[in-house]
Protein backbone atom coordinates (compact mmCIF):
# COMPACT_ATOMS: atom_id res chain seq x y z
CA UNK A 1 0.00 0.00 0.00
CA UNK A 2 1.29 3.44 -0.97
CA UNK A 3 -0.26 6.73 0.12
CA UNK A 4 0.58 9.86 -1.85
CA UNK A 5 0.33 13.51 -0.86
CA UNK A 6 1.05 16.28 -3.37
CA UNK A 7 2.14 19.81 -2.53
CA UNK A 8 3.63 22.87 -4.19
CA UNK A 9 0.78 23.98 -6.38
CA UNK A 10 -0.34 27.58 -6.58
CA UNK A 11 -0.84 30.63 -8.75
CA UNK A 12 1.97 31.66 -11.07
CA UNK A 13 2.31 34.00 -14.02
CA UNK A 14 2.90 32.66 -17.49
CA UNK A 15 6.59 32.05 -18.01
CA UNK A 16 7.13 31.33 -14.35
CA UNK A 17 8.10 28.17 -12.52
CA UNK A 18 6.71 25.86 -9.87
CA UNK A 19 8.01 22.71 -8.23
CA UNK A 20 5.52 20.07 -7.22
CA UNK A 21 6.34 17.44 -4.64
CA UNK A 22 4.69 14.13 -3.92
CA UNK A 23 5.46 12.48 -0.59
CA UNK A 24 4.82 8.76 -0.40
CA UNK A 25 4.29 6.55 2.59
CA UNK A 26 5.10 2.87 2.62
CA UNK A 27 8.33 0.94 2.36
CA UNK A 28 7.77 -0.10 -1.24
CA UNK A 29 8.08 3.37 -2.78
CA UNK A 30 11.39 2.61 -4.48
CA UNK A 31 9.87 -0.36 -6.32
CA UNK A 32 7.08 1.69 -7.90
CA UNK A 33 7.10 3.62 -11.12
CA UNK A 34 5.90 7.14 -10.38
CA UNK A 35 3.94 9.42 -12.64
CA UNK A 36 2.36 12.84 -12.83
CA UNK A 37 -0.98 13.43 -14.50
CA UNK A 38 -3.13 16.54 -14.77
CA UNK A 39 -6.77 17.34 -15.31
CA UNK A 40 -8.13 20.67 -16.50
CA UNK A 41 -11.79 21.63 -16.03
CA UNK A 42 -13.99 19.83 -18.50
CA UNK A 43 -11.15 17.69 -19.80
CA UNK A 44 -9.98 14.15 -19.24
CA UNK A 45 -7.02 13.36 -17.03
CA UNK A 46 -3.86 13.42 -19.13
CA UNK A 47 -0.38 12.02 -18.76
CA UNK A 48 2.41 14.47 -17.96
CA UNK A 49 5.52 12.49 -17.04
CA UNK A 50 6.74 9.25 -15.54
CA UNK A 51 9.94 8.04 -13.92
CA UNK A 52 11.24 4.54 -13.39
CA UNK A 53 12.00 3.06 -10.00
CA UNK A 54 15.72 3.88 -10.21
CA UNK A 55 15.18 7.41 -11.50
CA UNK A 56 17.17 6.77 -14.67
CA UNK A 57 14.28 6.38 -17.12
CA UNK A 58 11.99 9.34 -17.64
CA UNK A 59 9.28 10.00 -20.20
CA UNK A 60 7.25 13.11 -20.95
CA UNK A 61 4.16 14.15 -22.80
CA UNK A 62 5.04 16.14 -25.90
CA UNK A 63 3.23 19.16 -24.48
CA UNK A 64 5.66 19.47 -21.56
CA UNK A 65 8.87 18.07 -23.02
CA UNK A 66 11.75 20.50 -22.54
CA UNK A 67 9.85 22.51 -19.90
CA UNK A 68 9.07 19.98 -17.15
CA UNK A 69 11.46 17.67 -15.32
CA UNK A 70 10.44 14.69 -13.21
CA UNK A 71 12.80 13.36 -10.56
CA UNK A 72 12.68 11.20 -7.46
CA UNK A 73 14.51 10.76 -4.18
CA UNK A 74 13.98 7.22 -2.97
CA UNK A 75 15.68 7.96 0.35
CA UNK A 76 13.05 10.64 1.00
CA UNK A 77 10.16 8.72 -0.60
CA UNK A 78 9.45 11.76 -2.74
CA UNK A 79 8.92 12.47 -6.42
CA UNK A 80 9.14 15.94 -7.90
CA UNK A 81 7.90 17.78 -10.95
CA UNK A 82 9.86 20.91 -11.82
CA UNK A 83 7.76 23.03 -14.14
CA UNK A 84 9.41 25.88 -16.04
CA UNK A 85 8.17 28.25 -18.74
CA UNK A 86 4.61 27.66 -17.62
CA UNK A 87 1.81 28.38 -20.06
CA UNK A 88 -1.84 29.19 -19.57
CA UNK A 89 -2.73 25.73 -20.85
CA UNK A 90 -0.76 24.13 -18.01
CA UNK A 91 -3.51 25.18 -15.63
CA UNK A 92 -4.95 22.02 -14.08
CA UNK A 93 -5.10 19.87 -10.99
CA UNK A 94 -1.90 17.84 -10.91
CA UNK A 95 -1.95 14.31 -9.56
CA UNK A 96 0.85 12.05 -8.45
CA UNK A 97 0.43 8.33 -9.12
CA UNK A 98 2.29 5.10 -8.41
CA UNK A 99 2.33 1.89 -10.39
CA UNK A 100 3.63 -1.55 -9.42
CA UNK A 101 4.02 -2.63 -13.02
CA UNK A 102 4.13 -0.41 -16.10
CA UNK A 103 5.48 -0.68 -19.60
CA UNK A 104 6.48 1.80 -22.28
CA UNK A 105 3.12 1.14 -23.86
CA UNK A 106 1.03 1.60 -20.72
CA UNK A 107 2.96 4.30 -18.87
CA UNK A 108 0.68 7.07 -20.11
CA UNK A 109 -2.52 5.23 -19.18
CA UNK A 110 -4.03 6.48 -15.95
CA UNK A 111 -5.91 3.22 -15.38
CA UNK A 112 -2.61 1.33 -15.11
CA UNK A 113 -1.57 3.23 -11.98
CA UNK A 114 -2.48 1.69 -8.65
CA UNK A 115 -2.30 4.59 -6.22
CA UNK A 116 -3.21 8.27 -6.51
CA UNK A 117 -2.80 11.42 -4.51
CA UNK A 118 -5.55 13.95 -3.90
CA UNK A 119 -4.14 16.47 -6.38
CA UNK A 120 -2.75 19.98 -6.17
CA UNK A 121 -4.05 22.96 -8.14
CA UNK A 122 -1.75 24.79 -10.53
CA UNK A 123 -3.08 28.00 -12.02
CA UNK A 124 -1.13 29.94 -14.62
CA UNK A 125 -2.24 33.52 -15.20
CA UNK A 126 -1.48 35.93 -18.01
Amino acid sequence: QVQLVESGGGLVQAGGSLRLSCAASGRSFSSHVMGWFRQAPGKEREFVATIGWSGVSTYYADSVKGRFTISRDNAQNTVYLQMNSLKLEDTAVYYCAAAREITRVTMSMAEKYDYWGQGTQVTVSS
